[in-house]
C-alpha cells in the first residue's frame, strides 16, 4: 500500500499552454533531453534536415512547423514520473486543447518575452482559471530583445488578472541575458556560451551574488542592477505563498530560453518541487480520491491512424484512482458494459511500449475497437459512476462535405463519423438530405484542411 501512495506522489501530469510559436514545442523536446529520454534535441527551426520535433508526429505538422493534436510524452527525472501533455497552440484546434486541460494537474504557460501576452494565452489561462488550475509561468526567448522583466510582471496581473513570484531573475541587459539568478538558493547561475545551438545540455557555473568572482565576471553595472532589482522585488513585490498558487492565485514566473537551454534545467527542478501531485476528481459519487484503491479513469481523447500502417484507434485515459494493470476488466459507463482493457500503451510522441501497470496521474493510451468516446469514465465493476461531463464549444464554421467519387461513399462516411467521434469536427445532417453529404461545423478554418488533409490520406 505504501508502495501504491508513493508512485501517486511521484507523479506529475500537466499541460503546456501558448499563443502559437512561443516556443512550446521547443521547451517540452528541452524537457525531455534533461530527463533524458531524447539524447539530442531536434531543433525546430531546421526544417530542412528530417530531424523533427519529437512531439509532432502527424504529416501536416511536420509541413507547416506546428502542433495540431495534444501528444502525451511520459519520462522519469529525479524520481519523479512526468507527464506532459502538449497542446496545439493554433486557435483552431483550441477545442482539443480545453479537453486536454481537463486531463492535467497543473499547467506551464509559456510567454514570448517580446510579445507578451498574446490573445490565445488568454483563453487557455481563462479554462485553466475556471478549473482551479495552479499555473506556473515560463517566460521564453531571452536570447532575443524583450519586454523588461517587470514590465511582464506588470502584464500579467492587468491582463491575466493573476499575480506573478519571480522564482529567478534574469541576469544582464536586454537580449543579452547571460544567466539567471534563483532566488530560493540565493545564487548566481552564468551559462557558457551555447556552441551546439540548444542541440545539448547547457553547461553552467553557479556562486553568491556576493562573491568578488562574480562581480567581476558580471561588471559593476550588471552586478548593480541585479542587486537593485532583487532588492526591489523582497520588498515591494508578493509574498511566495503555495497556497495560492495551488489556487490559480499565484504563478511562479521563472525566465529562460528554451531554444538555448538557458535556464531550463532551473525550472524542471523547481517546478516539480512545487507542483501538485494527483488530485481527486468530481463525479457522481462525489469527489473521487487518487488513493482510493478501486481503479477508475476517463477517455479526453481519441486519435485515429496514429500508426498509418496499421489504421489503429486509441483512446487516451487518464487514471483518476487505484492501480491499472494490462488486461483488466473494468465497467464502461456509457454502454453499461464490462470491457477488458487489452494492449495498453504509453508513448514518447509516435515511439510507443506496452505497458503493464501504471497509477493515478498516468496518461495510458488504449486500443479502440470503435467503443469509447470522449468522457467516458472507466471505473471498477464493483463501485459503478461517471466522472463530470466535458464542456462542448459551439461551432463557429460551418461547410458542406460531401465525397466527390461515389464509389467512395463507404470510406467517406467512416471517416467522417471517425473523426467526429474523435472529437475533430461536430457533424450536423440536413433533414431529409440523405448522407450525400454533411455539413460540418469547427472552431476554426484550419480544422478544414485538417479534415481534408485525412480523409485523402488516411481514408482515400
Amino acid at each position: 500500500m505504501a508502495d501504491f501512495k508513493e508512485e501517486i506522489r511521484k507523479r506529475r501530469t500537466f499541460a503546456i499552454i501558448s499563443h502559437p510559436d512561443a516556443g512550446k514545442t521547443t521547451l517540452t523536446e528541452k524537457l525531455l533531453l534533461y530527463g533524458g529520454a531524447i539524447h539530442l534535441a531536434g531543433s525546430i527551426k531546421s526544417r530542412k534536415t528530417q530531424h523533427h520535433a519529437v512531439s509532432d508526429w502527424m504529416e501536416i505538422e511536420k509541413q507547416r512547423g506546428i502542433s495540431v493534436t495534444s501528444s502525451v510524452l511520459q519520462f522519469n527525472y529525479n524520481g519523479y514520473c512526468i507527464n506532459i501533455l502538449d497542446t496545439p497552440g493554433h486557435q483552431d484546434f483550441s477545442e482539443d486543447t480545453y479537453r486536454t486541460l481537463m486531463a492535467v494537474d497543473s499547467a506551464v504557460m509559456i510567454i514570448d518575452v517580446a510579445k507578451g501576452v498574446e490573445a490565445q494565452t488568454k483563453k487557455l489561462f481563462k479554462v485553466c482559471k475556471q478549473r482551479g488550475i495552479p499555473i506556473f509561468t515560463f517566460v521564453n526567448k531571452l536570447d532575443r530583445f524583450g519586454k523588461a522583466p517587470l514590465d511582464l510582471m506588470d502584464e500579467l496581473e492587468n491582463v491575466l488578472g493573476i499575480r506573478s513570484y519571480p522564482m529567478n531573475w534574469p541576469i544582464g541587459t536586454d537580449g543579452n541575458y547571460f544567466g539567471v539568478y534563483d532566488r530560493q538558493k540565493k545564487q548566481i547561475e552564468l551559462f557558457d556560451d551555447d556552441t551546439s545551438h540548444g542541440q545539448n545540455a547547457r553547461a553552467s557555473v553557479t556562486g553568491s551574488l556576493e562573491d568578488a568572482e562574480f562581480v567581476e565576471m558580471l561588471g559593476a553595472e550588471a552586478h548593480q542592477t541585479l542587486v537593485d532589482d532583487i532588492d526591489l522585488l523582497d520588498t515591494a513585490g508578493e509574498e511566495f505563498d503555495l497556497e495560492k498558487v495551488a489556487r490559480g492565485e499565484l504563478t511562479p514566473m521563472f525566465f529562460g530560453s528554451a531554444m538555448t537551454n538557458f535556464g531550463v534545467q532551473n525550472f524542471l527542478e523547481e517546478y516539480l518541487k512545487l507542483a501538485p501531485e494527483p488530485v481527486g476528481r468530481k463525479s457522481t459519487e462525489g469527489v473521487i480520491e487518487p488513493d482510493d484503491e478501486k481503479f477508475s479513469a476517463f477517455v479526453f481523447k481519441i486519435q485515429a491512424n496514429m500508426n498509418p500502417a496499421h489504421r489503429d484507434r486509441l483512446a487516451f485515459i487518464r487514471i483518476c484512482s487505484g492501480k491499472f494493470e494490462r488486461g483488466m476488466s473494468v465497467y464502461h459507463s456509457r454502454s453499461g458494459k464490462p470491457i477488458k482493457l487489452a494492449q495498453p500503451q504509453q508513448f514518447l510522441a509516435q515511439d510507443r511500449q506496452i505497458v503493464d501497470e501504471a497509477y493515478p496521474g498516468d496518461i495510458v493510451g488504449l486500443f479502440d475497437p470503435g467503443i469509447f468516446g470522449i468522457g467516458d469514465t472507466l471505473c471498477d465493476t464493483s463501485h459503478k459512476f461517471s466522472y463530470e461531463d466535458f464542456p462542448v464549444f459551439p461551432p463557429e464554421k460551418f461547410a458542406r462535405v460531401q465525397a466527390k467519387d461515389t464509389m467512395k461513399r463507404k470510406q467517406f462516411v467512416k471517416g467522417v463519423e471517425q473523426l467526429t467521434q474523435e472529437g475533430a469536427i461536430q457533424l450536423f445532417q440536413q433533414a431529409g438530405a440523405g448522407t450525400e453529404s454533411y455539413i460540418v461545423g469547427t472552431v476554426g478554418t484550419l480544422q478544414f484542411e485538417v479534415l481534408e488533409y485525412r480523409l485523402k490520406n488516411e481514408y482515400g
